[in-house]
C-alpha cells in the first residue's frame, strides 16, 4: 500500500474536539488507500507546562530526567488519537519512542537520529493495522534513556519517518494553510506560495520563520522528502497548502521569494582588539564554547594594530556572550578596549533561489530601506539570502517596504 506521513502540531491536537478533527482527517487518508504514519506533538501549551514543572522542582535539573518529563505530553496524545482512530473503525495503535524504537544519540534534549528500524512497524501493517500513530520529539538513546529531540522536534521527527519509510509525501498540519511570503499579520498582502524550493524554506526557517523547524527542513533535503504544509481546519485537496520541493520541480522564480524577520537579536562589538593572526579563533572559539550561537560577523580594517569585531547573537545569549569573552580577555587570549552590546536591533532578510540569476537585488532592498529612512548597521549575503541588522522600532516598516519593493503579493 502506498505510506503517507501526517503531522499534527500542538494547536492541532489542543483538545478532544481537534483530536477527532485530525482523526477524520487520518481515516480519509485511509480510505483513499493509504497505510499511514501519525507524527503527534504534544497538546498546546503541554509541553511549556511540563517544562515549567521541571524548572520549579529541580532548576539545575538532570538532563535524563528533564526528557523523561517533557516526552510524556505526546505520550498522551498518541494515544489519545489512537483510541479516537479506533473509535471510527479504523485500526490503529500508538507507538512511543522507544517501541518503534527511534534510536539517537544521547544528547538529552538535543538529540539526533541515529536509526528508525521498519520491522515492527511494518509488520503490524502487514497483520491489517492501518494507522500507527507515533509520538514526535522523542526517542531512545544507547543507553536505553528517553530522549527528546528539542522545540519543534517533531516536525523532523515526521520527516525522518517519511524518509525511512519511502512515504509518498510528508504533510505537516498546522495552524495556518502554508507558506508565505512573509508574516501576515505584518503585511496584509503576503501571499501564501504553491511551491518553495527546499533551500529557500531552509533559509527562511532558521532566518525566523516558525512554520517548520529547522533540522525537519534539512531532512527533507537531504533524503528528498516531498513535504507539504497544510492548514488542520480547513478542507484541504492535492493543490492545497505549500509544497516544500526540489529546486527543479519549480518551473520559474522570482528573484525574492520571501522576506524574513527576527526580533530578538543583539549586536555585540569589541572595540580596539589587537589584530593578529589567529584572532578571530581566539574570539569565537570561546563564545562557541559557551553555547553563543553566533550570527553575523564583520571585522573592520586594522589602524595601528587594533580592529573592532562585530557579531550578532540571540538577546538571551548576550551575558553568555560577555562572560566568555571577559573571562578570555582575563586569561591573556584576547585584548580589547571595551564591549559594546545593542540589545535594540532586529534582523531582516529576503531569500530566493531566484538571485542565482537576477542582478540588483542587494540594490533593490537598500534603496528600499533607505526610502524609508532606515539605517543598517550590519549586512550579510550567501548566495540565496541577504541579511541586515537595524533599529528594532524599524522592522515592521521595513518588512512592508521590502515585500513591496520586490512585488511579492504578485506571483512569478
Amino acid at each position: 500500500m502506498p505510506l503517507l506521513v501526517m503531522k499534527f502540531g500542538g494547536t492541532s491536537v489542543a483538545n478532544l474536539e481537534r483530536i477527532q478533527n485530525a482523526a477524520a482527517k487520518v481515516k480519509r487518508e485511509v480510505e483513499r488507500g493509504y497505510d499511514v504514519i501519525v507524527i503527534v506533538s504534544a497538546m498546546s501549551g503541554k509541553t511549556n507546562e511540563l517544562v515549567g514543572w521541571v524548572e520549579q522542582t529541580s532548576p539545575l535539573y538532570d538532563a535524563r530526567e528533564y526528557d523523561a518529563v517533557t516526552s510524556s505530553g505526546e505520550n498522551v496524545t498518541a494515544g489519545l488519537m489512537a483510541l479516537r482512530l479506533q473509535e471510527m473503525d479504523v485500526p490503529a495503535r500508538s507507538w512511543q519512542g522507544w517501541q518503534v524504537p527511534i534510536l539517537t544519540t544521547s544528547a538529552h534534549g538535543a538529540a539526533r537520529f541515529i536509526d528508525i528500524p521498519r520491522a515492527h512497524i511494518d509488520q503490524k501493517f502487514a497483520e491489517g493495522m492501518k494507522v500507527a500513530v507515533v509520538a514526535g520529539f522523542q526517542g531512545v538513546s544507547p543507553e536505553g534513556r528517553i530522549t527528546t529531540l528539542g522545540r519543534g522536534g517533531s516536525d523532523t521527527t515526521a520527516v525522518a519517518f517519511a524518509a525511512a519509510f519511502g512515504a509518498e509525501r510528508c504533510d505537516i498540519y498546522t495552524d495556518v494553510d502554508g507558506v508565505y511570503t512573509t508574516d501576515p499579520r505584518i503585511a496584509k498582502k503576503a501571499r501564501k506560495l504553491d511551491k518553495i524550493a527546499f533551500e529557500e524554506m531552509l533559509e527562511l526557517a532558521s532566518l525566523g520563520a516558525k512554520v517548520l523547524q529547522t533540522r525537519s527542513v534539512e531532512l527533507a533535503m537531504r533524503y528528498k522528502v516531498r513535504l507539504r504544509v497544510v492548514s488542520s481546519f480547513e478542507e484541504i485537496d492535492e493543490n492545497s497548502g505549500t509544497l516544500v520541493c526540489a529546486e527543479e520541480d519549480i518551473m520559474e522564480s522570482k528573484a525574492v521569494s520571501g522576506v524574513a524577520y527576527s526580533r530578538d537579536e543583539a549586536k555585540m562589538t569589541l572595540l580596539a582588539v589587537a589584530d593578529r593572526p589567529g584572532i578571530a579563533a581566539a574570539i569565537f572559539g570561546p563564545l562557541a564554547e559557551a553555547g553563543v550561537n553566533v550570527d553575523m560577523i564583520v571585522q573592520n580594517i586594522s589602524e595601528e594594530g587594533h580592529t573592532d569585531m562585530t557579531f550578532s547573537c540571540p538577546t538571551d545569549q548576550v551575558l553568555r556572550a560577555q562572560t566568555a569573552l571577559d573571562a578570555a580577555k582575563a586569561k591573556g587570549s584576547i585584548a580589547f578596549q571595551g564591549l559594546v552590546a545593542d540589545t535594540d536591533v532586529a534582523k531582516i532578510s529576503v531569500v530566493g533561489i531566484g538571485m542565482r540569476s537576477h542582478a540588483g537585488v542587494a540594490a533593490t532592498m537598500f534603496k528600499a530601506l533607505a526610502a524609508e529612512g532606515i539605517n543598517i548597521k550590519v549586512i550579510t549575503t550567501s548566495e540565496i539570502k541577504i541579511s541586515v541588522l537595524i533599529d528594532r522600532k524599524y522592522m515592521e516598516l521595513a518588512v512592508q517596504a521590502l515585500h513591496d519593493a520586490f512585488e511579492l503579493d504578485k506571483a512569478a
